[in-house]
């Protein structure tokens, strides 16, 4: 089995950027304004921390904006090597963001709420470099768009990794205990998480390395 890369998400300081990449994290969240959910910080400290991340570390802007002027001016003022599109986004917005932001990485959020997911999973997969599954909701009054630490049904999850043909992340309630398990039945190409290696909001060495051991492990 192909270990999947792991991308740990809310990242806050460069300690804990630091501690991710060493304990073997291919890619780091930064979570920048959201409507909900946990790991925001100001774009000041996204620019700050990416550009301390050497390569070829994943440095993901998570990012709530579907208006792609916005995107574009956002990922020019914190410097990601990746764009996570956290909301759905109009058709000409994919080319558009290629046009402005060559060599950005684009991947786009979707959240596994049902049957449909993996239509829309199929339709947006030609338009960017990968997929995240996750387990928010985007149509609450007050919109879910990460960060739950809930999981979410993964024979949905599975269904778009067969179908998307490109990489597939998959995100949402994982931690040591179920990740071998969601590994084994989706197949994705990474894993991503925050809440399950938190404690307190903070970043916990002993949760980090249950989990990425627990990955390593699978091989």
């Amino acid at each position: 089995m192909t270990i999947p890369r792991v991308k740990i998400c809310c990242i806050q300081s460069l300690d804990e950027a630091r501690l991710a990449i060493r304990y073997g994290a291919a890619a780091l969240g930064l979570v920048s304004a959201m409507p909900s959910g946990p790991g925001v910080i100001d774009e000041s400290r996204i620019a700050a921390i990416a550009a301390q991340v050497p390569p070829p570390i994943g440095t993901f802007l998570l990012t709530s904006l579907q208006d792609a002027e916005a995107i574009i001016d956002q990922q020019r003022r914190c410097r990601t090597n990746t764009i996570q599109l956290c909301d759905a986004l109009p058709a000409d917005a994919y080319p558009r963001l290629r046009q402005a932001l060559p060599g950005i990485a684009l991947v786009q959020v979707i959240h596994v709420t049902g049957p449909a997911s993996v239509d829309e999973a199929v339709r947006v997969a030609p338009h960017v470099d990968a997929l995240l599954l996750d387990s928010g909701n985007p149509a609450l009054a007050v919109k879910e768009l990460g960060g739950t630490g809930r999981t979410h049904d993964w024979a949905l999850s599975r269904r778009i990794v067969e179908r998307a043909g490109v990489p597939v992340f998959l995100a949402g309630g994982l931690r040591a205990h179920n990740v071998a398990e969601a590994i084994a039945r989706v197949r994705p190409f990474g894993v991503d998480l925050c809440t399950g290696v938190r404690v307190n909001g903070s970043l916990d060495e002993a949760r980090l390395r249950a989990f990425m051991h627990r990955v390593a492990g699978l091989s």
